[in-house]
Order: C-alpha cells, then structure tokens, then sequence
C-alpha cells in the first residue's frame, strides 16, 4: 500500500509539472505571435513609406521635366539650352 500512495503521489507531481510546462508552451507561443504581427507591422509601415517616397520622387522628376519642356517650347529658352549643351555649335540671337 506505501508504494502505491508513494506513486499516486510522484504521478500527480509530475502531473502538475506537465500542466505548468504546457501553460509556458502556451505563453511563449502568445508572445511570439504578438512578436510576429509587430514584426510584420514595422515591415508594412516600412514598405508604405517606401511607395510614399518613390511616389515623391517620380513627382518631382515629372515637375522638372515640364519645367523642361515649357522653356523648350519657348524660342529663347530652346536656344539657351542648346547653348549649356553645346557652346561651341549654338548660336545665341537676342530677340528684344
């Protein structure tokens, strides 16, 4: 009878040791999901600022470019701009 108590015991010990080892798998398993999704938030933020300013940057091309293209419309201006690319072929009349 002493052996079987002594084991009933050590079995619901080790019962009990399980039941707390399972709890902290489970907790452990809750802080890395919460772990992933901050992860996976941090990289979508980064992304979205990266689309933002790829965005901002194609806007500003697209300014300098019509910039570009208006002073190429005007007469003067398609002359000066010949002349920065090759002065030593433009020829630069004064229109007044």
């Amino acid at each position: 009878m002493i052996n079987a108590t002594v084991l009933k015991e050590q079995i619901a010990s080790k019962r009990a040791e399980v039941k707390s080892l399972v709890e902290q798998l489970k907790a452990a398993k809750v802080d890395a999901k919460a772990a992933r999704m901050a992860s996976k938030a941090a990289k979508q933020i980064a992304k979205e600022n990266k689309a933002f300013d790829r965005a901002t940057k194609k806007a500003a091309r697209i300014a300098k470019l019509e910039a570009k293209l208006s002073a190429l419309k005007n007469p003067v201006g398609a002359k000066a701009i010949k002349a920065n690319k090759k002065p030593s072929k433009a020829t630069v009349s004064v229109f007044a």
